[in-house]
């Protein structure tokens, strides 16, 4: 019971008096609570409560079958130990949701009539439901588990694409650009995007990436434009025409150089990164790119790749960011979104998230703060086709850049 050294005795038995369990505390993490969280953790037993009965639809990206069984593991320990039903509502953009929501808004829906209660969320679609005011108060820094996040280590869990958070999303995972190939076919890899063009031209039609607007297809992009850039300062502030113009234009200097070498000569792309991973996975590319870290080792353990596959990063770093999960400012089941946003921070849900069997998905939290059976969650052995070293994460430009990158793009490569 050490988690409850800063939980007063009263406390304490007012939350049981209230139909919170001891079990339920310790997912919660009412532990050591930071003075920024005292006062709002006295409401927190109010909040669990007014969620006990609710039905939380939770919309995220369903392209993953390992995601969406863990979301169903998430909604049997939600429902048993709150009494809240997690429904996954299936979606292949984040921004669909948005702009369901920004209708909402403009046809006079109240602050409980929506139909979304949580959104997983992060990058341009959160700066546009910031901007716009699509999102319930802030309620990130309220949540008690919100105390073991990494906020120092991992400052991407309070900033997202250079936009501030400010409570209005609870971090969930963390995300790194990284390339993965087999290492009988690639036994040198490529350790920036000027290697990676020599590559391309030594063995043309072997390398590729997802078409913009993908977001793997844009990560690249973005990549690039950071190793290009005359001053990768100007990227963290918002887009301007002026900008864009000059710290893109290397940019598109180099694309132009690269395309030529590309699979079928840069005319056509993979239409996402599953495509690409297939493709490598045939012998027919050379390598892949995802955003997780582990997906070469989830995808090894499933046997559909083969264990010689290695992953990597460049030396210098890749782009990185956390992904979140938001609550829109007309969530009928506002209670009920925020005992699923802090249980999916639990040192439980974040130990099974990043299991390579399970998800694979990296923790926000810092593991060397939490109690000792906690740490002893995030224990695993070593995985094959696990990045060996981890590089520098490199932080995304501002979020209006997406926009404007993607569309320069098309006009530019997509016809």
């Amino acid at each position: 019971m050490s988690q409850f050294i800063n939980l007063s005795q009263s406390g304490f038995q007012a939350a049981v008096s209230q139909g919170i369990g001891r079990r339920q505390l310790l997912l919660l993490g009412a532990a050591a609570l930071s003075p920024s969280i005292v006062h709002a953790a006295s409401s927190w037993p109010d909040t669990v409560r007014a969620a006990r009965g609710q039905t939380v639809y939770f919309n995220a990206w369903a392209g993953s079958e390992r995601i969406n069984a863990y979301l169903q593991w998430a909604a049997g320990e939600l429902q048993r130990d709150f009494g809240v039903k997690l429904q996954h509502v299936k979606i292949s953009d984040a921004a669909d949701v948005v702009k369901r929501v920004r209708a909402e808004k403009q046809a006079g829906r109240k602050d409980t009539e929506g139909t979304v209660d949580l959104i997983w969320i992060n990058g341009e679609n959160f700066a546009a439901m910031k901007r716009d005011a699509l999102l319930s108060a802030p309620f990130a820094q309220t949540l008690p588990n919100f105390q073991w996040v990494d906020t120092a280590g991992k400052p991407t869990t309070l900033v997202d694409f250079s936009v501030p958070t400010d409570g209005l999303e609870s971090p969930w995972g963390m995300a790194q650009l990284t390339f993965f190939a087999d290492a009988k076919r690639l036994p040198q890899l490529p350790q920036s995007m000027a290697e990676l063009l020599a590559l391309a031209r030594s063995q043309p039609g072997r390398i590729t990436y997802p078409r913009p607007p993908n977001f793997h297809g844009t990560t690249f992009v973005k990549q690039a434009l950071i190793e290009h850039a005359p001053d990768v300062k100007v990227l963290a502030q918002p887009v301007t025409a002026a900008a864009l113009e000059a710290q893109a234009a290397p940019l598109w200097r180099f694309l132009d150089a690269l395309h030529p070498h590309l699979w079928r000569g840069g005319k056509q792309f993979p239409q996402n990164s599953a495509a690409q991973r297939q493709m490598m996975a045939d012998g027919e590319l050379l390598l892949a790119l995802t955003f997780n870290p582990n997906e070469a080792a989830n995808e090894i353990a499933a046997k559909r790749l083969s264990a010689t596959v290695q992953s990597w990063q460049f030396a210098k770093g890749t782009i990185g960011n956390t992904h979140f999960v938001a609550i829109p400012y007309n969530a009928p089941s506002k209670a009920g979104a925020q005992v699923v946003a802090n249980f999916l921070l639990s040192p439980a849900a974040q130990a099974r998230k990043a299991d390579i069997d399970v998800w694979g998905d990296p923790t926000v939290l810092d593991v060397a703060r939490l109690p000792a059976a906690d740490r002893a969650r995030f224990q695993s052995t070593p995985h094959a086709g696990q990045v060996r070293q981890s590089a520098p994460a490199l932080p995304e430009p501002h979020a209006s850049w997406v926009e404007a990158l993607e569309k320069e793009w098309t006009r530019r490569y997509g016809v």
